[in-house]
C-alpha cells in the first residue's frame, strides 16, 4: 500500500470517494446533509483548487495498483503553542470492500512519515461524535481525544436571507 499525490488526471477517483464519504457521513448528523443528489452535481472546481494549494494535499490510497481510497491533509501552524506545526487529516476514506484489512492504519503510518518529512510535531483529526467506527479507529491508531468541537445551526441565517429577498 502506498499514497500517490492526486493530480488533475486522478481527480475523478478522489471525487468519487469524497462523495461516498460525504454520503456515509449524512447518517451521523443532520448538518452533514448534502446539497447534491448525485455525484454528477458536484462542482469539481473546489477539488481543482486543492491541487494548487500548498497547504492542502490529496492522495490516492493505492493497493496492488488499484485506488482503494483517498486522504486529504492540511498543514498548519499554531504559533502560540509549543507543539505548533501540525498536519490535519481532513478526509480519510477506504473503499468499503477494503476496510478492516489494516489499510487505514497503514495510511496513518504514511501520514506520520509525511509529517516527519515536513518537520511537523503532531497530527490532528476530527470525526462526528456519533461515528463510533471512526472514533474507535482513531483511538486504535494512537490518537487521543484532545478537544470537542460544538456546532450550532443558525436558523436566523435562513430567515435573514428570506427577508432580504423582499
Amino acid at each position: 500500500m502506498h499514497l500517490a499525490e492526486a493530480t488533475a488526471a486522478s481527480l475523478d477517483a478522489i471525487i468519487e470517494r469524497w462523495y461516498a464519504l460525504a454520503t456515509e457521513m449524512e447518517a451521523h448528523d443532520a448538518l452533514n446533509k448534502l446539497t447534491h443528489t448525485n455525484i454528477d452535481e458536484v462542482n469539481m472546481d473546489h477539488f481543482r483548487e486543492h491541487l494548487g494549494d500548498s497547504d492542502i494535499t490529496n492522495y490516492r490510497v493505492i493497493h496492488e495498483d488499484e485506488t482503494i481510497g483517498f486522504i486529504t491533509l492540511r498543514e498548519g501552524f499554531n504559533p502560540s503553542r509549543e507543539y505548533s506545526h501540525y498536519i490535519r487529516i481532513v478526509n480519510l476514506y477506504i473503499d468499503e470492500k477494503h476496510r478492516n484489512q489494516a489499510h487505514g492504519t497503514d495510511v496513518v503510518e504514511h501520514v506520520k512519515e509525511i509529517a516527519r518529512e515536513r518537520d511537523c510535531d503532531h497530527l490532528t483529526v476530527s470525526c462526528d461524535w456519533h461515528n463510533e467506527e471512526a472514533r474507535r479507529f482513531y483511538c486504535d491508531t494512537d490518537f487521543r481525544p484532545k478537544q470537542i468541537d460544538y456546532v450550532q445551526r443558525l436558523e436566523w441565517l435562513e430567515n435573514t436571507f428570506e427577508c432580504a429577498i423582499f
